[in-house]
């Protein structure tokens, strides 16, 4: 019985060991093994590789079609223009045979190259060889061409000078539009804001009137009620004899006048009563006094700003006459410029002494 235990115990070990190792040879073997690793995904990668060097070798395969189809282009070109450069030299140089005779150069008559052919049996003309007999002709001629293109120059400068004239004196009469324009417009915001000032301050002077007028009547209101009631509280001690306890002033005065108070008692009462009154009338006119003091410090805040928006317009206003000038200087000095350059640099006007200078050979 224990050595069938012991036999199935070591074949169970021997089953374990076997399964272990065949365990170890597929995870361990790296042709076999796929533990731990996406196959599909390794696969797409290649796959997607693989398409990615084909697309690459087509685009370089293309490239260098396009590189050689432009190269034959190019050669294709380069044979036509040379082709088309030796026919337009082979052109010219035949033109050059037909048209342009020895007759028709610059020691012939260039009006008329034929004169030569005219000629009977093509004689050389009378004079020395190679003496041009019309070029007096053809210098009068050129010196009136030239003399005609020299008027129409003058003519065409002094057109464009005319034209500039203009125009400055439009753009002078413009300039001093706006300015004139400017000016009035500041003169009518300066009125503006003067009569604005002027009736800020009349509102503010009559509302300080108004309300010192208020004051006064309500002051005097006051010591008409305090007179009022000091006689009534007099009349009500006299009337309420028999009152007593009272730990005010007043209270003391109806007990004293009520057990028959002498004169000068009543006049101590009298004159404290008074006193009071001073000092109500004192702390009135002390608030009285701070409240003007702060309108005129209101009046003298809108002065001020009064005062520095005409200083802000002055400036303003002294800037532009500034700027004013300056372009006026500076449109000066420019037509200065160009008078100069008008008058003292075109004063070369080509006369006989100029033409004569040329054609003075028979070459």
């Amino acid at each position: 019985m224990q050595a069938s235990i012991i036999l199935a115990t070591a074949a169970n070990l021997e089953r374990r060991r076997t399964r272990e190792l065949q365990r170890k040879d597929r995870i361990f073997n790296e042709k076999d093994r796929t533990i731990g690793i996406d196959k599909d995904a390794l696969d797409y990668q290649v796959n997607e590789r693989k398409d990615k060097e084909k697309q690459e070798a087509e685009l370089l395969y293309a490239y260098a079609t396009d590189l050689a189809r432009n190269d034959q282009v190019a050669c294709l070109l380069e044979n036509r223009e040379r082709r088309d450069k030796r026919s337009m030299e082979e052109t010219v140089q035949q033109f050059r045979q037909v048209f342009q005779q020895p007759e028709s150069r610059r020691e012939f008559d260039l009006n008329d190259p034929d004169l030569l052919k005219k000629q009977e049996g093509g004689q050389v003309l009378e004079g020395l060889p190679g003496e041009d007999p019309g070029s007096r002709d053809r210098l009068k001629r050129q010196q009136e061409q030239l003399r005609e293109w020299s008027l129409q120059q003058q003519r065409e400068l002094e057109m464009a000078r005319q034209q500039q004239s203009q125009a400055d004196l439009q753009y002078d009469q413009s300039r001093a539009a706006m300015d004139s324009r400017a000016i009035e417009l500041q003169n009518i915001q300066a009125q503006r804001q003067k009569a604005l000032a002027i009736a800020t301050k009349d509102f503010n002077l009559a509302k300080m009137t108004e309300v010192a007028e208020r004051r006064q009547r309500e002051w005097q209101q006051g010591e008409e009620d305090n007179s009022v009631e000091i006689l009534n509280q007099l009349q009500a001690g006299e009337l309420n004899e028999g009152q007593e306890g009272s730990s005010s002033v007043l209270g003391l005065a109806r007990l004293w006048l009520n057990k028959g108070l002498t004169a000068e008692h009543q006049k101590h009462i009298v004159d404290f009563r008074l006193e009071q009154m001073e000092e109500k009338k004192r702390t009135s006119m002390l608030q009285q006094q701070q409240e003007l003091q702060q309108d005129q410090m209101r009046l003298a805040s809108d002065r001020t700003t009064i005062l520095l928006e005409r200083q802000q317009a002055r400036a303003i206003r002294e800037q532009r006459r500034a700027l004013d000038n300056t372009n006026a200087q500076l449109a000066e000095a420019q037509y200065t410029k160009k008078y100069y350059i008008d008058k003292e640099l075109n004063t070369n006007v080509p006369d006989e002494r100029f033409f004569s200078q040329f054609n003075t050979t028979s070459r």
